[in-house]
C-alpha cells in the first residue's frame, strides 16, 4: 500500500539525491507498469517538470538500436535499464557502427531493478564510449516498490565502483571478506551508494538488531516513503514490518565506509557444504559457458524430502536435442567447480524460465518443479546419454591405478574415468582437498593442491606425478 505522502516524500528524497531540474531531458522504454517506469521516469520527471520521452518497451525489445538514436536526438540527460536491457542491447548491437549518435548529454544513466552486473556495466560503457557517453553517466541504484521506489543512489558526476568480496565469507551476520578482484572465490558487488534524503538503511541480524557496519546482514528501510503494510495481510505485514516501522526487504546486504552492497535475495540463498551462496554469483560463472547469457541459465538449491541441504542446481534454457545439450551441462559444471569450489548436482534443460510481471526468475516455481519429479524424464535421459558417450580405458600403470582407486573413493556413484576431467565430473573444493590428502599420503610432498586445477584427469596427475618422481635423487 502506497499513499500520497509516500509517493511525494520519495520524490523529494529522490530530487535531491539526483538533481532532478527544469533542465533534464528523459527518455524511457519502461513499461509504465513497473515501479521504475511509472513512478521513476514518470511522476518523478513529471513533478518536477522535466520534458519526458517515452519509448514504448515493446519497440525497444524489438529494435533496441534506436534507444541510443532516440536520446542522440533528444538531447536526453536521463535515461535508464535493468541488467536484461543492457544485455539485450548489446547482443542486437554486436559489431556494428552507429551513426550520428552523440550521447554526451547523458548525466544519469539509472541501473537498477535486479542484481547489478559489474562486468555487464563495464561492457557496456565501453562499447558506448566511442559514442560520448560519459562514464560518470552510469548510475547504479537500489530500489523496490516497498520504499515507494528509491532507497539508495549513488553520487551524480561520480564514476561507479564495486567492491570484490570473498564467496565463502558472505553469511548472514559474519564480516564481509575483501579481496583483491580477479582473485579465486571474489565476487564483485556494485557500490548503490546512500540512503537518499528521508529514508534510512539498516543491517541487521536474524534478531533485527543493527550489525556493525561491515557485517552482512538483513537489509531493512525506514523512512516517510517506506509503505506501512500489505493490504489486508496483517501476518505478513507482523512478520515484515518492527513495531518501530522497520520493514524487512528480504534482500542482504553489507555497508562498507557507509556504501551499500546488495548481496543477494534471503529466500533464495543456497546452502551448500554448509556455507550459503547466492544464486546470480553462481549463474554469473555459468554464463562463461559458451552460448549462455544473462537469463537463460538460473541457479538453485534444490532439496529433495529428507535432505539435510541442498542439491545445487541450474536450470538452462534449452529447447534442442538433448544429446546437444551433454557438452553445455559439462562446460556448466566445470566451470562452477573451478571458480566455485562447488558441485553441481543436476543441470537441467527447461523449455521456460517462468518469470515475475516485472521480469524476475521464478526460482521457487522450478525448485518446486524440480522437487515434485517434473524433470525426472530428462535427468534420466541424461544420465543414459552420458554413460553411452562415456569413453572407457584401462589404466596403464600402477600410479594411474592408485590415483584412479583414490578418486573412486573420494566420487562414490560417479563413475571416473581415467580421462575424465574432475570438474566436469562435479568434484567440488572438499571432495579435491580429500583427494590431494590421500595422495599426498601416498606420495609425499610431490603434489601441490593447485596443481589439481592444471592436471584435473587421472592421466594428466599421474603422468606429472611420475615426470616429478623421475625428478628426485637417487
Amino acid at each position: 500500500m502506497l499513499t500520497h505522502r509516500n509517493v511525494m516524500a520519495n520524490c523529494r528524497g529522490a530530487t535531491a539525491a539526483a538533481g532532478f531540474s527544469e533542465r533534464d531531458v528523459s527518455l524511457s522504454w519502461m513499461p509504465l507498469t513497473h515501479d521504475m517506469g511509472l513512478i521513476g521516469k514518470h511522476i518523478f520527471m513529471f513533478a518536477n517538470r522535466i520534458e519526458s520521452h517515452l519509448m514504448s518497451t515493446e519497440l525497444f525489445i524489438r529494435r533496441p538500436l534506436l534507444w541510443p538514436k532516440f536520446a542522440s536526438e533528444r538531447r536526453a540527460t536521463i535515461l535508464s535499464s535493468p541488467n536484461f536491457g543492457y544485455r539485450h542491447f548489446l547482443k542486437v548491437l554486436g559489431e556494428r557502427v552507429l551513426e550520428g549518435i552523440d550521447l554526451s548529454a547523458a548525466r544519469l544513466l539509472f541501473n537498477g531493478a535486479e542484481p547489478i552486473s559489474v562486468e555487464l556495466c563495464d561492457e557496456f560503457m565501453a562499447r558506448m564510449a566511442p559514442y560520448g557517453l560519459p562514464r560518470t553517466s552510469m548510475f547504479p541504484v537500489y530500489g523496490l516498490a516497498e520504499a515507494t521506489l528509491a532507497v539508495t543512489f549513488g553520487t551524480p558526476g561520480a564514476a561507479y565502483s564495486a567492491r570484490a568480496f570473498d564467496r565463502h565469507r558472505l553469511d548472514t551476520g559474519a564480516r564481509a571478506g575483501e579481496v583483491p578482484a580477479g582473485t579465486p572465490n571474489a565476487v564483485s558487488l556494485m557500490n548503490v551508494g546512500r540512503a537518499i534524503p528521508g529514508c534510512e538503511v539498516r543491517i541487521a541480524a536474524e534478531s533485527r538488531e543493527a550489525l556493525p557496519e561491515g557485517s552482512v546482514g538483513h537489509l531493512l528501510i525506514r523512512g516517510d516513503n517506506v509503505t506501512r503494510g500489505y493490504y489486508a495481510a496483517p501476518e505478513i505485514n507482523a512478520r515484515t514490518i518492527t513495531p518501530d516501522g522497520w520493514l524487512d526487504t528480504g534482500d542482504l546486504g553489507v555497508v562498507v565506509a557507509g556504501e551499500l552492497f546488495v548481496t543477494g535475495r534471503a529466500k533464495e540463498v543456497i546452502f551448500v557444504n554448509g556455507q550459503n551462496y547466492y544464486p546470480h554469483d553462481l549463474e554469473a560463472i555459468a554464463q562463461r559457458a559458451h552460448d549462455l547469457e544473462l537469463g537463460k541459465v538460473v541457479a538453485a538449491g534444490c532439496r529433495p524430502p529428507g535432505a539435510e541441504s541442498d542439491e545445487l542446481t541450474f536450470f538452462i534454457l534449452h529447447r534442442g536435442a538433448l544429446e546437444e545439450f551433454l557438452p553445455l551441462a559439462a562446460e556448466v559444471t566445470r566451470l562452477v567447480n573451478e571458480h566455485a569450489g562447488l558441485e553441481v548436482a543436476h543441470v537441467v534443460p527447461v523449455k521456460r524460465i517462468p518469470k515475475t510481471t516485472s521480469g524476475k526468475i521464478q526460482r521457487v516455481a522450478l525448485e518446486r518443479a524440480f522437487v515434485d519429479g517434473e524433470f525426472a524424464a530428462e535427468i534420466s535421459e541424461l544420465a543414459r546419454l552420458r554413460e553411452s558417450h562415456h569413453a572407457h580405458r584401462d589404466v596403464g600403470n600402477r600410479v594411474e591405478a592408485r590415483i584412479k582407486e583414490i578418486c573412486d573413493a573420494a566420487l562414490p556413484g560417479k563413475r571416473v574415468e581415467v580421462d575424465d576431467n574432475l570438474f566436469e565430473i562435479g568434484a567440488s573444493s572438499l571432495t579435491l582437498i580429500q583427494i590431494h590428502e590421500e595422495i599426498d599420503r601416498e606420495y609425499p610432498g610431490l603434489v601441490d593442491l593447485t596443481e589439481l586445477f592444471d592436471f584435473p584427469t587421472v592421466a594428466q596427475l599421474a603422468r606429472h606425478l611420475q615426470s616429478k618422481r623421475a625428478q628426485l635423487p637417487g
